[in-house]
């Protein structure tokens, strides 16, 4: 008995220190979002940043991960899961993302090492206008299901070439075809024809 409400006592100061980094975090993301540009709006990088993360977490559920990324797409290629591979993370959270028809932020697909067994996808969030290697990484998949974010610039984990310290060559190139789906919508901004 006493051992069953340690147990519960430890599960709930472990489920609230993941609640306050996401809440850090989600906090820390939405000021990088608006530090992008002067013209980006604050609301709308406040709804990205809590929409990734909440996404992401909500994902890790959807997919029943376990341990970590690489476990998971063990578990998938032996038949036990059906989604869970990084491409997956960054659908589903771009889904989540387009639906809000950012205008102040620009939704971008990222690739690293594609076509290699290293590949990973992402999501970077850009300002209007702003190079894709100017943006900002979300990955869920990395940590699964708890966001990963940081300037594509300063990803160390995915660089060119990591010999003796980080190079800061980025390994992140634009997928444009991913990318076209992720802008696939018309901005309110917009004229629309009128009907008569």
């Amino acid at each position: 008995m006493i051992r069953t409400i340690f147990l519960v006592f430890a599960l709930l100061l472990l489920v609230d220190a993941a609640a306050a980094r996401d809440e850090r975090s989600i906090k820390d993301l939405r000021n990088a979002l608006v530090a992008l540009a002067p013209d980006v709006d604050p609301g709308e990088a406040e709804l990205t940043s809590v929409t990734a993360h909440t996404t992401a977490r909500s994902l890790k559920g959807k997919y029943r991960v376990v341990l970590n990324p690489e476990f998971q797409c063990f578990l998938i290629n032996i038949g036990l899961r059906q989604r869970g591979y990084c491409g997956h993370w960054t659908r589903d959270i771009g889904e989540a993302l387009k639906e809000f028809k950012l205008e102040t932020l620009v939704l971008h697909w990222g690739v690293a090492d594609p076509g290699t067994s290293g590949e990973n996808n992402c999501l970077v969030v850009t300002a209007r206008n702003q190079p894709f290697q100017d943006g900002i990484i979300l990955d869920g998949w990395r940590r699964a299901g708890r966001l990963f974010w940081c300037p594509v610039k300063k990803d160390d984990e995915y660089e060119l070439e990591q010999h003796y310290g980080h190079s800061g060559i980025t390994a992140w190139k634009e997928a444009a075809l991913y990318t076209t789906w992720l802008q696939d919508y018309r901005h309110a901004y917009e004229v629309r024809p009128t009907v008569r």
